[in-house]
């Protein structure tokens, strides 16, 4: 059984100053104690410079240490030196550490310039851009690439994967595109007619409903319906093959992953976005149709008799010309953010993210840029 001897702490004043005495146990149970001696020491005490001997000291825990590194602070917080001798060796090594830990202060916090963090950022963003700029047209080099082998040798083209693709990302999608382009077109017909009717200009609904699905909502909405739908769904696969190094036990066996992996994807997304838009197109002149019936009082003979006077087929023409490039950027997205996944469930699920935001955000510029492509030759 180990017996603590109380600790104390005895203060004699000399001509050079006080002459601090330890001994005992300085440790986290006599605390109270330790306390109530350092804090009966008055204030003028601190004036002088003093010494303190540590040879007496016969048990040290962090707390004492602490303790004694409080004592010499406050000694300095007054322009005077404590000078601490007779540490015992097997305790010199705590001392120090507690001494380190309470001068290693943090550094001072200096306030945020916003411009310049705001420039900062700025030049942050466009490097990210641009590599991520760098990445797209590597993947669609690469698939270009690939395309280019298949057509040189068309025994190699993977038909069974296209399908399968295609019946995922088209078939199994109609009912959905059906269904959002039906409420779209029926929304659009229903706000027509409840704000022309105010100036009797019933008729141009249909104008309206018929230019604005052909040309921009049709391919948009499905577009962004397939980026959600089918472009998150490559990159989550293509990224599970990556943390599972299924990919690399492709280039292992001397296969070409984006032959084998990425073309039949891109290739079914190409095929089927037209589709779907044609599809869509259909439904939301058709859910149009209807609300005019039952909402605008304007038989079905009459609704088509005046969507064939407002539309033409260069309407139709602009949407479907679309769909292909919006399919491209949908596949080439999700394959480039596919192939970013690292070995975690958090890296899939952040790329995952990424590659829908993505490919919305592209998908909305580039039906952007080709509606000022189409006004500027006339179509």
């Amino acid at each position: 059984m180990v017996i603590e001897a109380a600790p104390l702490l005895r203060a004699s004043e000399s001509s050079g100053g006080w002459q601090l005495a330890a001994a005992g146990a300085w440790i986290a149970g006599h605390a109270e104690q330790i306390s109530r001696t350092i804090d009966s020491f008055d204030q003028s005490t601190y004036l002088r410079p003093a010494s303190l001997d540590l040879r007496s000291v016969d048990q040290l825990d962090t707390y004492g240490a602490w303790l004694i590194e409080s004592l010499a602070s406050r000694w300095r917080a007054h322009g005077q030196e404590l000078q601490v001798s007779g540490l015992p060796e097997h305790f010199a090594g705590l001392v120090d550490a507690v001494r380190r830990a309470r001068t290693e202060l943090p550094a001072a916090v200096v306030p945020e310039n916003r411009a310049l963090g705001l420039l900062v950022w700025s030049g942050q963003a466009a490097s990210e851009t641009g590599r991520d700029l760098v990445v797209l047209l590597d993947t669609l080099g690469a698939v270009g690439r690939s395309l280019v082998r298949v057509i040189m040798r068309p025994g190699t083209f993977r038909i069974t994967s296209t399908v399968y693709h295609f019946d995922r990302v088209g078939w199994q999608a109609v009912p959905i595109i059906l269904l959002i382009t039906f409420l779209i077109g029926c929304i659009i017909a229903q706000q027509g007619f409840f704000h022309f009717r105010k100036f009797g200009a019933d008729e141009y609904v249909v104008d309206m409903v018929g230019i604005l699905v052909l040309r921009e909502i049709g391919v948009l909405i499905v577009a962004i319906m397939v980026a959600g739908r089918s472009g998150s769904a490559y990159t989550a696969e293509l990224g599970s093959m990556k943390m599972r190094e299924e990919i690399d036990a492709l280039r292992t066996m001397g296969l070409d992953p984006v032959e084998v992996l990425i073309l039949p994807r891109v290739i079914a997304l190409l095929i089927a976005l037209p589709i779907l838009t044609f599809l869509g197109s259909i439904s939301a002149l058709y859910g149009g149709g209807l609300v005019a019936w039952g909402y605008g009082d304007m038989s079905p003979d009459i609704f088509i008799a005046r969507l064939k006077d407002a539309i033409t087929i260069t309407h139709f023409k602009v949407g479907m010309i679309k769909a292909p490039f919006m399919a491209l950027v949908i596949g080439i997205v999700a394959a480039s953010e596919g192939l970013k996944v690292r070995g975690s469930a958090e890296s899939l699920g952040r790329q995952t993210t990424t590659s829908v935001v993505k490919s919305i955000f592209l998908v909305i510029v580039l039906d952007g840029l080709f509606a000022i492509f189409f006004a500027s030759i006339g179509m």
